[in-house]
């Protein structure tokens, strides 16, 4: 054959070997992706199918899930979260057609229209979600989500996401929709141990599914996005507005006319009270809707999880005993609700969560108060006077003319014209007394000095994150014109008790799996298992967090606060507000309205936060504006519980503040004369070093006088007289001392 090609042309013979090389090339490359197609496939199916769950196992609940315990800091079980084994299954036949359609209104309004999967409706907006927020999300439809619930784990990975849709498309061949929806009904949990639809129509109606109205389907069919959270035990008013929502997709879908829709929307929200063995039901659900947020309803709820939180136990249900009686005394002022917070500063840690005085009672005693917006009346206060200090715009010595003053804001019409608690003016105000008697115009001064944008970007760090937009506040934020919760305001009054760190609060110690491996340990070294053991050694040295202030303001704003002498004159000496053989920083909160009485108080080992008032919102009985009433009694009670064997070891002066004598009225430095008399009647006052005393602008001199009044003359009064007067001025405001002020205004335009 070679004597036969060599006997070719040779550009034949070219030809045939370009032609020989060609093929061996296509054939190298055929194998080379046939290769990889296998090498591919093999890798998709170990991804993708490779132990991948049998649909048929849709049809058992064969899985055997363990409750998760929930325990106080020393080991005492406070609540069992648990799914029922014998959990009671319904045939959707049986059920209202409108119990299955609220379902798929709200979570899956394609339900019969696609294979399982729901391309543009679900997985491209969830790619989306994916991309720009880096975070994998959902876009489930029934299906998925049953197959998530009863066939996968809860992780949140790309390959689970993958089996999910996999397992999805399978379940949607092997089952009709009807029975798909019916398992669905089944599985689904609606929180605790509430599992399927006739169980949580049981649990939350005491009958059965079948007898459902339209709005209790559309309350149940609200659940499972997040049982805890729109749960009519812990959040009724969000559970209602759920529901309003599942009406709503029910009323676009075309499953009830307009005429049904807004009756259902009417209906009240009567629901059976629970009945659970549960200690510290508030904190518990508290912490619940927090291992929620962290690992997913089903490893909380079927993972055998063991939960040590920070609550101690005993302080809990003294604190219950104590809310109880105090509010039993109170009862003809029209306060029918309160709530306690008792937290370590240093650590963050919740000690005791009393949201509402008795969480089982109807309809709003689950309504957590400590986590809700409320407004802080004067305790915001010292906030507002420690961001001047921190400026160096006052120090607790400045003075502040506490003299009738309108403020009249640039753009608004109506000018704003604070007045006291007691409707008296008390003339010229050092800042300790200010804020000791809680004054209101020399506070509301204070906000104008700091600019009510300031404040509220300041208030960030104080971990207040409820002030959002300055613009929507004027000077009353300082009177509590904003609203903020409890958990804030103990988090925010910890900087004074932690030397200017400010720790957001924790709930939890330590988190176990069901192998008792550790999922989570609180690391600060400040935790102390047994927190009635007395503290020697001033805790906050080592505290790590967000810093608000120096620890020279937290001192000074500490300091003012537990002095009886600074708010004498308005609360008198040996009030609620002390507490025998301790060093105790509190301050009082009531707003004008009378719908929220607050008090808080803390030493650097304890805060207690309480407020009293009611879930309705409705006034409380105007006795309450002594502002020792309500809250203060039962703040005094619970913090002596709490320090009954502590040492006391507050404050502690940085080596920074120093102390001056200073002169009562005008807060100007004291100076010995020639003759070695003082200068001036003195006090003592602490100041951060540099920061010497800023005093007003004091003088005699001829001025106007209105001979009719004794006033400083104004335009247009005709019978006036130049007379000689002793003159100070603050920022804001003129101040005749040896002149009458009945009546008197100043007017003070802020831009």
């Amino acid at each position: 054959m070679n004597t036969e090609l060599e006997k070719l042309p040779i550009e034949v013979t070219e030809k045939i070997d370009e032609h020989t090389v060609k093929k061996n090339y296509i054939h190298y490359w055929i194998i080379i992706i046939l290769f990889i197609t296998i090498m591919f496939l093999l890798g998709c199916y170990f991804f993708i199918f490779y132990k991948l769950p049998s649909p048929n196992s849709l049809k058992d609940f064969k899985s055997t899930p363990l409750s998760s315990h929930i325990y106080d800091r020393s080991g005492k079980l406070l609540y069992a979260v648990y799914r029922e084994e014998n959990r009671t299954p319904i045939k959707i036949k049986d059920l209202p057609k409108y119990v299955s359609q609220t379902t798929i209104a709200i979570e899956d309004k394609d339900f019969y229209h696609h294979g399982g999967v729901s391309l543009f409706g679900g997985i491209l907006r969830a790619a989306k979600d994916t991309l720009l927020k880096k975070n994998l999300q959902g876009g489930s439809t029934l299906t998925q989500q049953l197959v998530k619930l009863a066939l996968l784990s809860p992780e949140r990975t790309i390959r689970r996401k993958i089996r999910e849709i996999v397992l999805a498309i399978l379940v949607e061949k092997q089952f009709p929709k009807d029975q798909i929806l019916e398992m669905y009904l089944n599985q689904v949990p609606y929180g605790g141990e509430i599992y399927g639809i006739e169980e949580a129509s049981k649990k939350l109606y005491g009958k059965s599914a079948k007898q459902l109205t339209i709005s209790e389907a559309a309350t149940l069919a609200g659940l499972p996005q997040a049982p805890t959270y729109y749960s009519p035990y812990t959040n009724p008013e969000k559970t209602i507005n759920r529901r309003n929502e599942v009406l709503k997709a029910m009323y676009a879908e075309k499953y009830i006319d307009k005429k049904t829709y807004e009756e259902n929307l009417k209906e009240p929200m009567i629901y059976k009270p629970l009945s659970n063995n549960i200690k510290a039901p508030h904190f518990v659900f508290y912490v619940k809707s927090q291992l929620e947020e962290k690992y997913g309803i089903r490893q909380v709820e079927e993972g055998g999880l063991k939960v040590t939180t920070t609550l101690d136990l005993d302080i809990q249900e003294e604190a219950e005993k104590i809310l109880n009686e105090e509010l039993n005394k109170i009862k003809e002022l029209n306060v029918s609700n309160g709530a306690i917070l008792v937290t370590r500063p240093s650590t963050g840690e919740i000690l005791a969560m009393i949201g509402s005085v008795d969480y089982f009672a109807s309809p709003s005693g689950s309504f957590n108060v400590t986590t809700a917006l409320r407004q802080p009346g004067s305790s915001i206060k010292p906030i507002n006077y420690a961001v001047g200090i921190e400026r160096r715009l006052v120090t607790a010595g400045s003075v502040f003319l506490d003299s009738p003053t309108c403020f009249n804001a640039v753009g608004q019409p109506k000018a704003y014209c604070p007045v006291n608690y007691d409707g008296q003016f008390h003339g010229p105000v050092q800042m300790r007394f200010a804020l000791g008697n809680s004054y209101n115009i020399p506070a509301v001064k204070m906000l104008a000095l700091n600019g009510v944008r300031n404040f509220v970007a300041s208030s960030s760090a104080f971990t207040i994150t409820s002030f959002k937009n300055s613009s929507n506040y004027g000077l009353s934020l300082t009177l509590g014109g904003g609203e903020v919760t409890m958990v804030e305001m103990s988090q925010a009054f910890s900087s004074f008790a932690n030397r200017g760190i400010a720790k957001t609060l924790t709930e939890i110690l330590k988190i176990e799996d069901r192998n008792n491996q550790k999922l989570y340990q609180a690391k600060d070294v400040n935790i102390v298992l047994n927190v009635e053991k007395p503290l020697t050694n001033p805790s906050f040295l080592a505290i790590q967090g967000i810093k608000a202030i120096s620890k020279e303001t937290a001192f000074i704003i500490s300091h003012i606060l537990l002095d009886p002498n600074a708010r004498s004159a308005a609360f008198g000496t040996g009030s609620y507000l002390e507490i025998p053989k301790h060093a105790v920083s509190v301050k009082t909160g009531t707003t004008d309205d009378k719908r929220d009485n607050w008090t808080i108080g803390y030493t650097p080992n304890f805060m207690v936060t309480v407020w009293v008032g009611n879930n309705n919102n409705s006034p409380m009985n105007p006795y309450l504006t002594s502002g020792v009433t309500g809250a203060a009694p039962i703040w005094n009670r619970m913090m002596r519980y709490v320090l009954r064997n502590q040492q006391d070891l507050w404050p502690i002066k940085p080596e920074a503040v120093y102390g001056k004598q200073i002169c009562y009225v005008s807060g100007s430095l004291m100076e010995k004369k020639s003759d070695g008399t003082e200068s001036c009647p003195s006090r003592f006052e602490y100041f951060i070093k540099d920061t010497e005393p800023k005093p007003l602008t004091s003088e005699k001199q001829f001025v106007l006088i209105n001979k009719d009044n004794d006033k400083l003359a104004k335009p247009g009064d005709s019978n006036t007289e130049m007379r000689e007067k002793i003159i100070i001025k603050d920022a804001y405001s003129t101040y005749c001392v040896d002149c009458s002020h009945e009546g008197e205004t100043a007017q003070v335009v802020i831009p």
